[in-house]
Order: structure tokens, then C-alpha cells, then sequence
């Protein structure tokens, strides 16, 4: 892939779009050359060159908030790419998800992304006191249980007509499927396609 980019255009350097693997908010841009590519490819984080410093820059080398690469292509010009990551952290050094305003990434879009990769670091770091934390320690059989019996409660839940009480009980099946998601090593993106096919 990396010989199909042109860098001559820009002197060496090519724009790196960044956008959330989840639900494609553009999280940064920033600029690349081969050798940030290559790294990129190589340890699967996001790495740029830094046009102000003259170096190859790792997204969140200091922070710790390193974006993890789920995915790499090239556009139609080969002049540019685009980069679907899972961002560890806030993006924007301001402490935001984006460097974008949220204007251009409206909340509505973003729950079910966020809410899925609050559970992945969850998982990641299993702090005490976490209802998710419990979860995952009991294992998958817990897991599946409760997905099982969150079912089952919004299929109850349906047969009355408080709409509310729908409307929590899904919240709480979607939960628990991203739960069980994690668990399993599924990525939101993989549900996402699956949808889409379906949708053809």
C-alpha cells in the first residue's frame, strides 16, 4: 500500500485523516511521510510527522492517548489517507473527542460509539467499583446471562404500554450486548457492516 502513495506532491508529505473506526466522526488530520506510514502500519498507532518540530510525532506519546489503527486506506488521487482508529483517550489537546467542533459530530451519532468504548477501556483497565468490571470478571457465561434476561425484560416490557419502560429496557439490552461484544473481541465496526449488508 505504502507504494501506491504519492508523496511527491507535497514535498514528502501526505494529509493522514483520522476518524473514529465506530461511527466515522473525524477525529483529526494531521500529516505523514513514508517513514510515519511505514510506523504506522508497523505498530498499528497513529503516527505523524511533525511539521513544526521536523520529527516523527506518535498521537499521544506524552498523553498516553495513542489511537489504535483498525484500518488504513488510500483516496482516488493516492495523494492522501484515510485512517479508522480506536482513540484511547481524548483526541484534541484541549481534552475534547475531536479537533473538530461538535457541531460537525452531532451527540446523537455518538452514544452508542462512546458508550461502546467506555466498556472496552472498562475492560482494559478493570477499576474497582465498576458494575461493567464485575461483569467481565465473572466471565461470559455471566455475561450472556444477562443479555439472555435483558431480552426477556424488554419482550415484557413490550406487551404493556408504558413506553418508557421500553425505552430502558433497550437501553439496558444494548449494554449488555456491547458487554458481550467486548467480551467476545467484537469490534462496533464489525456490527456496523454487518448491518449494512443487510441493508443492500
Amino acid at each position: 500500500m505504502i507504494e501506491k502513495v504519492n508523496f511527491e506532491k507535497m514535498n514528502g508529505l501526505v494529509p493522514a485523516i483520522v476518524q473514529d473506526a465506530d461511527d466515522g466522526i473525524v477525529l483529526m488530520v494531521g500529516f505523514m511521510n513514508k517513514e510515519a506510514l511505514e510506523q504506522t502500519i508497523k505498530e498499528r498507532q497513529v503516527t505523524f510527522w511533525s511539521r513544526s518540530k521536523s520529527r516523527l510525532w506518535k498521537k499521544g506519546e506524552t498523553s498516553g492517548n495513542v489511537m489504535h489503527v483498525v484500518s488504513i486506506d488510500v483516496d482516488c488521487d493516492a495523494d492522501s489517507v484515510l485512517i479508522r482508529a480506536h482513540p484511547a483517550g481524548p483526541v484534541c489537546h484541549t481534552g475534547t473527542r475531536s479537533c473538530f467542533p461538535p457541531s460537525s459530530s452531532p451527540e446523537s451519532a455518538q452514544v452508542l460509539a462512546r458508550l461502546f468504548s467506555i466498556i472496552q477501556d472498562r475492560k482494559r483497565r478493570l477499576p474497582e467499583q465498576s458494575y461493567t468490571s464485575k461483569l467481565f470478571r465473572e466471565g461470559t457465561a455471566r455475561i450472556a446471562q444477562k443479555v439472555g434476561e435483558e431480552a426477556v425484560e424488554l419482550a415484557i416490557a413490550a406487551q404493556f404500554p408504558d413506553q418508557q419502560r421500553i425505552i430502558e429496557e433497550t437501553a439496558d439490552l444494548f449494554y449488555h450486548a456491547f458487554v458481550l461484544l467486548v467480551e467476545k473481541k467484537i469490534d462496533l465496526s464489525q456490527v456496523y457492516e454487518e448491518l449494512a449488508k443487510r441493508m443492500k
